[in-house]
């Protein structure tokens, strides 16, 4: 990468997704790391009656709300298991929608530069990969490894990984897909602690994304520094990334009521836990 400084100064910012938990975090944690926030979502929110409320395919509505902006965080969609048919609507035709506002952005600028993207992707990307056993000495899992999905949400993860290097390698679009673990304000079970990203680290994470140079198109974990971490940080510190928080202040009192991760259990074996051996959701 680049040795080039990021631009300087406040940074305009749209955030879809904005009502969602994560987009209700980063709305409070983003503005302090200089960024100015554009926010869109399906849904009013309260406290910022002027968001932009559409969906993801209302392509004017998109269009409209790229306009002038330096960066989008891409949050909103589905987050977790539906049904085929409402994850192609909202995950994949929708993130399709969000390139094609961006793309056309660029076209529209004198400078043809398009605002930089940074994807939600997921976990559920690498569902079916075995769960390494750090304490026993297992590497890290890198980011090139294989995408193995374990749900349809997994599957449109994996969707906008691919859509985000078409529209690198044709169009020019900058992205940092972000394979995101689970970012609560502190993990609710053993499994989590080492998939934990605070919300603190996850602004940090976000920030470096957004402002980093020369990213073409990056994939990073999210993670935060986690004495559990599955997972090989090392492009999203290429990044600027310098997690602050460790999920192991929780484990005393994780580990009393559920238990040590075992390999009996089903819902422990992959990375993706129990999104692993789910059913799938049938349309009605």
């Amino acid at each position: 990468m680049s040795e080039s400084s990021p631009p300087a100064g406040p940074r305009t910012i749209l955030l879809t997704g904005a009502a969602g938990g994560l987009g209700t975090l980063m709305r409070e944690l983003l503005p302090a790391h200089g960024h100015e926030l554009r926010l869109f979502d399906v849904r009013p929110i309260a406290d910022a009656p002027d968001a932009i409320v559409a969906d993801l395919n209302d392509t004017e509505a998109l269009r409209e709300a790229v306009r002038g902006v330096d960066g989008v965080l891409h949050l909103a969609g589905i987050s977790l298991e539906s049904t085929f048919d409402k994850i192609l609507d909202s995950n994949i035709r929708g993130t399709y929608h969000l390139y094609e506002a961006v793309r056309a952005e660029a076209g529209a600028r004198a400078d043809g530069k398009a605002p930089r993207v940074v994807f939600a992707s997921s976990n559920h990307a690498i569902g079916f990969t075995p769960r390494p056993h750090t304490d026993e000495g297992d590497p890290l899992v890198p980011v090139s490894t294989p995408r193995r999905p374990d749900t349809y949400y997994g599957l449109s993860k994996s969707f906008g990984e691919d859509l985000a290097q078409l529209y690198w390698d044709k169009f020019g679009v900058e992205t940092v897909s972000v394979r995101i673990g689970s970012c609560f304000k502190e993990p609710t079970d053993v499994r989590m602690m080492s998939v934990w990203l605070s919300p603190a680290d996850g602004a940090r994470l976000f920030h470096a994304a957004l402002t980093a140079p020369d990213v073409g198109h990056t994939v990073v974990y999210g993670s935060s520094a986690n004495t559990r971490l599955w997972w090989d940080l090392t492009s999203a510190r290429a990044l600027g990334y310098d997690p602050q928080d460790d999920s192991e202040e929780y484990a005393e009192t994780l580990l009393a009521e559920f238990g040590p991760l075992t390999d009996e259990d089903p819902a422990h074996q992959h990375m993706g836990g129990r999104f692993v051996n789910d059913p799938p959701i049938w349309p009605h």
